[in-house]
């Protein structure tokens, strides 16, 4: 939910920038934070970081997003990778 909400939320701001309606790209909080406070709050069943740490919880989205792209996310939380 978190990799689909940050990139969701910055391919809105790409795209209203893009168009020239620059103003759409405030709905990127509201796309990332709605998918990841739904993970968290109906999968999870957890209270989500951003309430009492929000820099941190903005910048670990990013860093999480950069790890399951490149694949080092179960090594960084001592998983084993699944096959692919």
């Amino acid at each position: 939910m978190h990799a689909a909400g940050t990139t969701l939320g910055l391919g809105v701001v790409v795209l209203a920038f893009a168009t020239g309606h620059g103003w759409y790209a405030l709905l990127w909080p509201v796309i990332a934070y709605g998918f990841a406070w739904t993970g968290h709050f109906m999968i999870e069943g957890n209270k989500p970081a951003t309430f009492g740490h929000p820099f941190w919880s903005f910048i670990s989205d990013f860093k999480m997003l950069g790890l399951m792209m490149t694949g080092r996310l179960a090594d960084r939380m001592g998983q084993k990778p699944t096959a692919k």
